[in-house]
């Protein structure tokens, strides 16, 4: 793996979060793939496009930003060795020989200046220490004229499994996890916030729109329970309670998501982000 900035991240998305997503990963992308659609068309992905996937995961982003560029490439960059071992095995299944995975942090990773048409993330770019160097590290990867599209989450009260966690907080630490600004899944949760990043970091034409869409986070409320707390955050809060709390933490939680769950047994929670897009201008003089 190329340098690393952000060790904290690589640590985690090396350790137990990045075996859980990989071995998880039809899981979180049925909680995710609602995005996926409006991200692509977000990017205008098309024909020769070389596209560039932030913070890729197990790759479902990048197969699919390669079938829509048949005759271009893409290129799918996390910090997790086990979610992306996922993902080659899965682009060697499906026979999808346009698209190749690579292990580096973004923030730093040495691209070749303006390898690509297009950058896409779902919910891949909000744990940076600096956001500033990276997006500008992305940028500098861009040609110029290139596009950048990203998901992140807006706000945490706006997001179903952050109020499915909330009605923990009688039995388990949940604290204030979801405060925009704050460093990780919700820094970007505030629209100046992004706009300022992106600005400074050399990008114009910024688009932020909201989007939503439901995600299915099991099949029943005891498996949708099961599943929100074995992810990090979920981990994280059991791990500091007793027996007793963490008995109580998932009755409790069963319980809410029952409320949520459709009459074939499904758990769908509305999922609400802002879709990004900014472009690297195409005159240098442009650039703020």
């Amino acid at each position: 793996m190329s340098d690393v900035v952000n060790t904290e991240q690589a640590q985690a998305w090396n350790g137990p979060e990045g075996s859980h997503w990989a071995r998880n990963q039809d899981r979180w992308n049925a909680v995710n793939e609602g995005f996926n659609e409006p991200l692509l068309d977000a990017a205008g992905i098309t024909g020769d496009h070389r596209v560039l996937d932030l913070g890729c995961g197990s790759g479902q982003t990048t197969r699919l930003a390669a079938l829509r560029a048949p005759q271009g490439h893409a290129l799918g960059l996390d910090l997790s060795g086990p979610m992306l071992a996922a993902a080659r095995a899965r682009v060697e299944r499906e026979g999808i020989a346009n698209a190749s995975f690579t292990q580096g942090d973004a923030q730093v990773y040495p691209f070749e200046a303006g390898a690509f048409d297009a950058a896409v993330s779902r919910f891949g770019v909000m744990f940076f220490a600096d956001p500033v160097a990276a997006f500008g590290n992305v940028g500098r990867a861009l040609r110029p004229g290139g596009r950048l599209a990203f998901v992140c989450p807006a706000d945490a009260a706006l997001n179903g499994w952050v109020a499915a966690m909330a009605s923990l907080r009688d039995f388990l630490p949940v604290g204030d996890f979801g405060r925009p600004g704050l460093p990780g899944m919700f820094s970007l949760a505030a629209p100046d916030r992004i706009r300022d990043v992106l600005t400074t970091s050399g990008f114009t034409g910024i688009s932020i729109n909201q989007a939503q869409t439901y995600g299915t986070w099991g099949h029943g409320a005891e498996d949708a329970a099961e599943f929100l707390l074995g992810t990090g955050p979920g981990h994280h809060l059991m791990e500091q309670a007793d027996a007793a709390a963490r008995a109580r933490a998932h009755s409790t939680l069963t319980d809410h998501l029952r409320t949520q769950q459709a009459a074939d047994g499904t758990v769908r929670l509305l999922s609400t982000s802002w879709l990004v897009t900014a472009d690297r201008p195409a005159d240098p003089s442009d650039r703020l």
